[in-house]
């Protein structure tokens, strides 16, 4: 569904006269900022398939440091790999990266280890790669990066619409108080409900992620 159609299922939810645009009213504007809250939670909620992605960064010789260009510091990594040479890289911690670059004389060569290190003046996440590249390597980050807010009518919602929708419509009736004999209490149920289905169904895209081993 798009922007526009969340919102005027909403509103008609409500008993709301829908609109042409989500900017068309005072009233339509507040739904559309509920359906970007009730968005922000329900991203955040699950590493929806619909959501995930690959990152590439080519290295140069003698940089270590680089921008995953459009992640907005909003996403979750699943595992990166050294494409170049057909291995996934470790995760460093940022004491264990001090150690290794501000302590002695840091090794150069192809990248087997990672750590996030702050964001640039876009506010893109910056990852600190080690050892210095001695040359060009590809680099795969595999993540689930979530989605700016809904903004144009046409905007499409990419993970499932229905717990955004009813969480939005929850938000809505608890903003205007109860709705029709719908009490915030039961909008917000339903929600969970929708959310739980949803996660169920997406999960089984990947089985591996909802399997628990002991240590």
């Amino acid at each position: 569904m798009t922007y526009l159609d969340i919102v005027n299922n909403i509103l008609k939810r409500l008993r709301e006269r829908t609109v042409a645009s989500v900017e068309e009213s005072i009233y339509s504007r507040l739904i559309g900022v509920l359906v970007n809250d009730a968005k922000s939670t329900i991203e955040e909620s699950w590493q929806w398939s619909a959501l995930r992605t690959t990152l590439t960064a080519t290295t140069e010789a003698d940089v270590f440091n680089y921008v995953l260009t459009g992640t907005n510091n909003n996403f979750t990594t699943l595992d990166v790999l050294n494409d170049t040479d057909d291995f996934f890289l470790q995760y460093a911690t940022a004491h264990d990266m001090n150690g290794k670059f501000l302590t002695g004389t840091p090794s150069t060569g192809t990248p087997t280890e990672y750590s996030f290190n702050g964001v640039d003046a876009a506010g893109d996440t910056q990852v600190d790669l080690y050892p210095i590249p001695d040359g060009v390597y590809t680099i795969r980050f595999n993540v689930v990066m979530r989605n700016p807010e809904l903004s144009g009518d046409a905007d499409m919602l990419l993970i499932p619409t229905q717990p955004v929708l009813l969480l939005a419509y929850a938000l809505a009736v608890e903003e205007r108080g109860e709705e029709g004999g719908i009490n915030p209490a039961s909008a917000y149920n339903r929600a969970q409900v929708a959310l739980s289905d949803a996660i169920a169904h997406d999960a089984q895209k990947h089985l591996e992620e909802t399997i628990w081993y002991s240590v």
